[in-house]
């Protein structure tokens, strides 16, 4: 019912309508649609972005220190830009805002809207979508994956979608996590345990989503939340059995990405290289058919590769390692002890794996060891053996990509760390005072295409058969 005012009241009048006009700009096009929106109320403008970036959270919250990487990243270390946080559900505990708490607290970060949705039709949101539009970054809470993959097909799936491929980027944690890989477990139906789907692959509460988002170099991926405390190795084992029976995955590989919760999360860059923060995450190879996945029958499968990442450590989702990897198996629903912890069964050397050691002669760039097939992060072995030794190591490197070299120098000498370019011009120094001071060093390349550099460690005094150890990582 519209109030009354005294003839005359003219400012009241305005002041009623402005409002009036403001409650109205407020509300969703939808009424299960919320909106709440800190920071600036005016969303930045810009030409371009360096991203795409993402994070993959075993838990529902935002992780500082990958999603400050991910704004840097996307910013390039200048300017500020707009968050987005997508639920399916409000909190129902504490603040109504908990993933933008974290996010406004980020230096770089002009604002972050939260929507809560809680229909599949919210997907068609027109505020929604613009708000998702002139962000640089989607986050998708923790809660139920189900409700996301409702909104597949929706205006909502394409606005996420332009936000990636302007350059900005999307992730999110638990249920967020899940949505994020282009093979969702859905958990529509329910969730499962890793007994039930060892016991029957096609238990009735797996079920799977695809052909929602395919983000750039994760393709074949399943992921998977709260990994070890779950214990969801097993779930996860089959899930991939029935990607690579069912066809999902191409090539007929699937790939596991499953993270540990209590601040875990794996950051992929726009090169496809994966970091890892917090907590272990583990990838998972299943690259050949099941010996048997059928309905109502225990999954077995032999040789699942699976790879440890634990905090700091590096994986090429771009250029996918072919070691590194320890084996395990699954035997009519049992699987191999031991599920989280392996040696790696295989070293491969310059020829795509882990470790290059020197062998020489290689004392110049000429015959330099070829260590542009190792997978990141690589360890670099040799030693000083007389006063004049020099090891030469060849190392290709794309552009916007950061090679990092940390080296472990024995006590028997001092050593000290080059950079070179193709031309042989040092470029960067590493040339600590005293045997077993070691030597570190970091390069940016910012050239376009890929290109050609050498490490090179040099005796600088002392001499010995004891080994160093250069860790190689490549971001």
């Amino acid at each position: 019912m519209a109030s009354r005012l005294p003839l005359g009241s003219t400012a009241a009048a305005i002041a009623l309508l402005s409002v009036a006009i403001t409650l109205t700009a407020q509300q969703p096009a939808h009424a299960g649609a919320n909106r709440i929106r800190l920071g600036s109320a005016s969303d930045v403008s810009r030409t371009s972005w360096n991203g795409p970036a993402f994070t993959m959270n075993g838990a529902g919250a935002v992780i500082p220190a990958s999603m400050s990487r991910a704004v840097n990243d996307i910013t390039g270390g200048t300017g500020a830009m707009d968050v987005v946080v997508l639920a399916g559900s409000a909190p129902t505990s504490g603040s109504a805002t908990p993933e933008c708490d974290t996010v406004m607290t980020l230096t770089g970060v002009n604002s972050c809207t939260t929507w809560t949705l809680t229909a599949a039709n919210d997907g068609n949101n027109s505020q929604v979508n613009a708000d998702v539009r002139n962000a640089e970054f989607v986050y998708f809470a923790g809660g139920d994956q189900c409700r996301y993959a409702a909104w597949k097909g929706t205006t909502l799936e394409a606005s996420v979608e332009s936000v990636v491929a302007k350059g900005g980027g999307s992730g999110g944690g638990s249920a967020g996590h899940h949505i994020n890989s282009p093979i969702v477990y859905d958990a529509c139906n329910g969730s499962v345990t890793s007994a039930e789907a060892l016991a029957n692959p096609y238990d009735r509460y797996i079920s799977f989503t695809t052909g929602m988002f395919q983000w750039p170099n994760y393709a074949g991926v399943i992921n998977d939340s709260h990994f070890v405390t779950r214990d969801r190795m097993g779930r996860t084992m089959s899930f991939l059995a029935r990607a690579v029976k069912d066809g999902l995955a191409p090539g007929g590989a699937a790939w596991g990405v499953g993270v540990e919760e209590g601040g875990g999360s794996l950051y992929l860059d726009r090169n496809g290289m994966a970091t890892q923060y917090g907590k272990d995450a583990y990838v998972v190879l299943a690259d050949h058919q099941p010996e048997q996945a059928v309905d109502r029958k225990p999954l077995t499968y032999s040789g699942f590769k699976i790879w440890r990442l634990t905090p700091g450590s590096t994986f090429d989702f771009k250029n996918r390692p072919t070691c590194g990897y320890y084996l395990r198996s699954v035997t009519n629903g049992v699987t191999d002890a031991n599920l989280y912890n392996g040696t790696p069964q295989r070293n491969c050397g310059s020829q795509g794996g882990s470790t290059q050691a020197e062998s020489e002669p290689n004392d110049t760039r000429d015959t330099a060891d070829d260590a542009t097939a190792l997978a990141s992060p690589a360890s670099i072995t040799g030693s000083m053996k007389s006063t004049t030794d020099r090891d030469y190591f060849k190392v290709s490197l794309d552009s916007g990509r950061t090679a990092t070299v940390n080296c472990d120098v024995p006590s028997a000498y001092d050593a000290d760390l080059y950079w070179l370019d193709s031309t042989g011009s040092t470029l960067e120094r590493s040339v600590n005072n005293g045997a077993g001071a070691d030597e570190s060093l970091s390069f940016t390349r910012t050239a376009t295409g890929a290109g050609t550099y050498y490490l090179d460690l040099e005796a600088y005094s002392g001499s010995g058969t004891a080994s160093y150890t250069c860790t190689l990582t490549r971001n």
